[in-house]
């Protein structure tokens, strides 16, 4: 048989097993192609395929990237190369891939739905957003597509928006566990515990894992059946013993319950599997276990936030009746009669505070810790700057010092215990004659204490104390109820405070 021809009769068996899924004989057989022609690039390109199939990603990322310095015009392989190159976790080359096969495609529905998935890990979230509708614009029943839209939707905290995407991923592809994950992720982030955990038990008839089981938690949690939690993230931990979020998780419910033997194992097996060393420093702390930290983990206090976006204001104020910057616009109405030339809301979240603050200040800067927070707080289009930071972070990288007539932190420092580092470095930013308006919530004593709700608590005269050796005058103090809990007001004071 004529080489040309015996080469064309391999390239074609090969490709007809690959299709069949019997991948050893269409490997096999693109090698003894490639021992015909060592660059062509089918076979090259293909057995890079199966490669990352057998779970060898960077075997594949070596063949397809052979077989693209023989052909480097295939939009396909350059996609191929990103999804191998996203499988080693090297998400801006997979990113670069993506958008080389678009620029030879742009009609590519896998490569848009792919580059979604490498933008979402770059945390570039509205930029991962556009890649799904550019892959639904030219595929309209494109499930995997919805699917990844609705997960992405939950990262921005639009949870409604996300529990219809997923509803339509649903719809083409029926008891799809990612889907169902998604719906189940977005109907918890709006208290609708039952549904979410209905979601949840028909991803787990189709596949049994300990991250459907963790969610399942989270929500049987938040709705108070603590015992059916628990039980679901026993049930995390007997599929993957080393799964160190449902075993932290695990501990929160054991608090929860009262269990604090229990929980404070709990949190040391989290801890020997790798949880967060500050998170559960921070839980064992509120406990009695430990040294009092200085403030909670940024990751917590991050990660708690983001959760709520979504429902954060409703949930504040309908569920908790938050009255705190009702509070804080009625004391600085009281004193702060001119406007000021900036102004900065600190912990701004989705900028409750903003509209009282915005006609106090010509330029409104709101900072916060969660993003997800900041994508809402940009809707109100009150704000002229907004900033994703810690708070210290923030104050000490701003090269304008004493730039502020007035900064505002309404509930803020339920997440500081030691306040004295924050309060100097605000009187550094402010102006003279500065007005610094913030709440705490109170605590017995002298000191400041961490309450089972994992939030700090402040006695008045140590607040009084670190205002007056940060060199503040007191303008007015008050108490007053910021919210509630468990139906229990919550009892806080307000200060007004001014730089001299």
């Amino acid at each position: 048989m004529p080489q040309q021809v015996q080469f064309q009769a391999l390239l074609q068996q090969a490709l007809q097993a690959h299709q069949q899924g019997r991948l050893d004989t269409a490997a096999d057989l693109y090698r003894q192609v490639l021992a015909l022609q060592p660059r062509q690039f089918d076979a090259l390109h293909l057995l890079g395929v199966i490669a990352r199939q057998r779970g060898d990603a960077r075997q594949a990322v070596d063949l397809i990237r052979d077989a693209l310095g023989v052909d480097p015009a295939q939009a396909r392989a350059h996609a191929n190369l990103g999804a191998a190159l996203q499988d080693l976790g090297e998400t801006q080359a997979a990113l670069d891939s993506y958008d080389a096969a678009l620029r030879l495609d742009p009609r590519y529905p896998l490569a848009w739905n792919n580059r979604g998935n490498a933008l979402r890990r770059l945390k570039r979230l509205p930029d991962a957003l556009d890649s799904y509708e550019h892959a639904l614009g030219l595929r309209h029943d494109y499930p995997e597509a919805w699917c990844h839209r609705a997960i992405v939707l939950n990262d921005l905290g639009r949870h409604q928006d996300a529990v219809d995407s997923a509803e339509r991923a649903l719809r083409l592809r029926r008891d799809d566990p990612e889907a169902l994950l998604a719906l189940g992720n977005a109907l918890q982030a709006l208290d609708r515990f039952t549904p979410a955990v209905a979601a949840y038990d028909r991803a787990l008839a189709r596949a049994k894992r300990a991250d459907l089981w963790c969610a399942r938690g989270a929500a049987l949690k938040k709705s108070g059946a603590f015992e059916q939690a628990l039980d679901s993230y026993e049930r995390a931990l007997a599929l993957q013993p080393d799964y160190a979020l449902a075993q932290h998780y695990r501990a929160n419910v054991l608090r929860a319950l009262g269990r604090n033997e229990d929980a404070i194992a709990a949190y040391r097996a989290a801890l020997t599997l790798g949880a967060d060393a500050s998170e559960i420093g921070f839980a064992l702390a509120a406990l009695g276990e430990g040294e009092l930290p200085a403030a909670a983990p940024q990751d917590y206090i991050k990660g708690l936030f983001d959760q709520y976006a979504g429902h954060f204001d409703r949930h504040l104020v309908e569920v908790l009746g938050y009255r705190t910057p009702a509070l804080l616009k009625d004391l600085l109405d009281r004193h702060v009669s001119t406007p000021v030339d900036a102004a900065l809301d600190l912990g701004c979240g989705t900028g409750l505070c903003a509209p009282c603050l915005k006609p106090l200040a010509r330029h409104l800067t709101g900072v916060d810790l969660s993003q997800r927070m900041l994508y809402k707080a940009s809707e109100l289009q009150l704000y002229d700057a907004l900033a994703c930071a810690d708070i210290g972070d923030f104050l000490r990288g701003d090269k304008q010092s004493a730039r502020y007539g007035l900064v505002l932190a309404a509930d803020v420092f339920v997440y500081f215990g030691d306040l004295a580092p924050a309060f100097a470095l605000i009187k550094e930013a402010l102006q003279p004659g500065g007005w610094f308006a913030f709440s705490v919530e109170t605590a017995d004593g002298d000191g400041y204490a961490i309450l089972p709700s994992n939030r700090y608590a402040h006695a008045p005269a140590y607040v009084e104390r670190v205002a007056a050796a940060a060199g503040f005058g007191i303008v007015e103090t008050s108490t007053a109820a910021l919210r509630q809990e468990h139906g229990q007001d919550v009892p806080g004071r307000l200060f007004l405070l001014r730089k001299p």
